[in-house]
Order: structure tokens, then sequence, then C-alpha cells
């Protein structure tokens, strides 16, 4: 599998942009001149405002955990078809939430299965995020005593990986917030409902009725994502939703998903029948976090947030075990495999086939 490229740097193509490139750690954003942005509308047939501003979103194979890139032998520095199966997980949802009337997405076209042209949203500064089951940090904070998660209480007497009653809503913050008194000015902190009502503008929300819409959206959709899952007999445990908004063609604003949804980095997908026999099987990064744990020299450096220039040491030098790379590629490609309905094809050279797309059949590569 090694001697696959896999697309392990994607902020240096060389797309015509409007700006510099925003790189996150797994997908890169590059804004497109305002005449680029204006032909595409026009030549494609966009059903957008015609000065909507768009950007090339390119997604890489990296694998990011404990807030580090981390890298394989033999130059392996990313995981093979993992960008193209996070790409075709989302679409499809993006495309199943439009088809139930729910809301649209932020994608307009997918030249590639590695690259999105996406419409400019204004983002809301919430990581909706919500959950089924009692796992992960809320089960270590439960098991400590905590009973309270964003202002939802607990019963007593739960038991790790156990279903909850119902689906909790559990956002936190996207970004540093600073106008909001009760909550830190840090990034990814928990919230609770009522601070988001308090608070709209800090927030990015147009109004309290769009506080009710974001966790309709949220909750319809984690019900309709878990019920194909079920269909497959895998278990939809917690994800992370993101939203903003859009102008329309007739000049209303619309609330809608953008980033990703329930993919393997942004939800924890278990097997159903290993459940079942009192198991977990991680059909998600999870499983990646795990085999980090067992395979560095010491796992405490992962885990302990006061380790964390250890940490980003450890990853610089530590190189994974190809067949470590490899069953990590089998996990992503076989759950998007099977959530799509067809077998991905991993490209040999993606970095020469984005290129080639985006120089032939948009116009967007500098010569």
């Amino acid at each position: 599998m090694s001697t696959y490229k896999v697309l392990d740097v994607n902020d240096d193509l060389p797309i015509r942009t409007q700006g510099e490139v925003h790189s996150g750690k797994v997908r890169s954003v590059y804004w497109l001149t305002e005449q680029d942005s204006i032909r595409l509308i026009e030549e494609k047939g966009y059903n957008i405002p015609k000065d909507t501003p768009l950007a090339i979103m390119v997604i890489s194979d990296r694998i990011s955990a404990f807030d580090c890139i981390w890298q394989g032998e033999d130059g392996l520095n990313g995981v093979p078809g993992k960008g193209i199966a996070l790409n075709s997980v989302a679409a499809h949802w993006f495309n199943t939430f439009d088809e139930a009337g729910l809301a649209g997405n932020h994608i307009v076209d997918i030249p590639h299965p590695y690259v999105w042209i996406v419409r400019k949203a204004q983002t809301v500064k919430v990581e909706a995020i919500a959950r089924q089951y009692i796992t992960g940090s809320m089960w270590r904070d439960y098991s400590k005593g905590v009973r309270t998660f964003c202002g939802i209480d607990l019963p007593e007497g739960l038991k790790a990986h156990q279903k909850l009653e119902n689906v909790l809503i559990t956002p936190s913050t996207k970004g540093i917030i600073t106008d909001v008194p009760e909550v830190p000015p840090v990034d990814d902190v928990n919230i609770t409902r009522q601070n988001i009502e308090n608070n709209l503008q800090a927030f990015n929300f147009k109004s309290k009725s769009d506080v009710d819409l974001y966790e309709k959206l949220l909750t319809e959709g984690f019900k309709l994502i878990s019920e194909q899952l079920a269909d497959l007999d895998q278990i939809f445990v917690d994800t992370k939703f993101e939203f903003g908004y859009v102008e329309e063609v007739n000049g209303s604003y619309s609330l809608i998903y953008i980033d990703e949804v329930g993919t393997p980095d942004s939800s924890r997908i278990w097997d159903g029948p290993a459940y079942r026999d009192g198991n977990i099987v991680e059909n998600s990064k999870e499983g990646f976090r795990q085999l980090l744990i067992n395979n560095v020299p010491d796992s405490d450096v992962l885990l302990n947030k006061d380790r964390m220039d250890e940490r980003e040491q450890l990853a610089l030098n530590y190189k994974l075990p190809v067949s470590v790379m490899e069953q990590v590629s089998n996990t992503y490609v076989g759950i998007a495999s099977k959530i799509i309905g067809k077998d991905i094809s991993i490209p040999e050279d993606p970095r020469a086939e984005v290129i080639a797309i985006l120089d032939k059949e948009y116009g967007l590569i500098n010569k």
C-alpha cells in the first residue's frame, strides 16, 4: 500500500487564489478571485447569488489525533484513501439531509473525490455535538462524579458505553468567545443552550428561533444517520456538526450544514455485532487514537495536557509502522464503502489528478 502517493500536503497546489491559503489539520481552503467565482457560477449554473465568494476545499490524507499530525514509516505520511473516504461520506450525508428537507449545505460542486467547491458562509460559533451513548470524555467525567453536562442532568447508575435514553445536545465553543462572562475565552469549551440564547450575537446567531432550528437540524440529522447506520448494523455513537448562514438567490438567509457531517473523523461509529457481544470495535478515528496509545513508548504523553510540548515532539519524531497506517486505511475505506454503498477507488497520484481537473474543466490553475 505504501506505493500509493497519498495527498499529505494539500496547501501548495497552483490554484489561482485571492489571499492566503487557509490550512487546517486535514483540509486546505483556497478562496477564489472574485472574477473566477462569478465566472464559475455563470458557467456551471450554480443556483446561488452571482456575487457569492467561492472556495476550493482540498482534503488531505493526513491523520490528526491528540491535536497533532502523525506520520508513517517509508514516507507514508498519510492514510491511503482517507481523504476520499471522508469527503464521500460527508457528501453522502449532506445530500441525504437535503433530500429529506432538513437543510442545504456549503458544497456547490465536487470536481474530484478530494475536492469540493464551497460557498462562503457566516459561521455559527458553536460546535454542535450530539451523543446517544456515554463514552469517551463524558464517561471519564461521569466516572469522577460529574452529573451535569452543558446544563443537562444525567441520572445516577450509568455504565460505560451505555445507550442514553435521549440524544443529548452538548455544544462547545467554536473558536474563542470573548464577550460572554460565564464562558471562558478558550476554544472548545462546553456551553449551555442558555449561554447561546443569552448571547446570540456573540455566537453569530441571527435569532432565538435559529437556536431552535440548529437543535432541530442536529437532532434530526443525527436520527437520520443513526437509522441508516443501523441498517448496516453499525452504531452512531456521537458526532459533531457545524452550521453557517448563506444568502440565497431570492435574497433571504438560510441556516445550512457546513464543514463535514457523519464522518469517521467527526463521529464515533461502533460495530453492532461486537457491541452486542460486549466489545467496542471503533469504525472511526477513535480506533486510531487507541492504536497510538498502544504503539507509542509512553502513552501518558498523549493523555496528559501538561505534556503538550513532549507530545508535539513525539509527533514530529515518531513514525507509525506502515501496517498501522494500512489498518487505519482499511477502517476508513471500509466504513465509507458501506455508507455510500459502493467500493472506494484510491487514485495512485491524487495530486496530479486534482491539478489536471481544476485546470482543464475549471480553468483555475496558474500557468
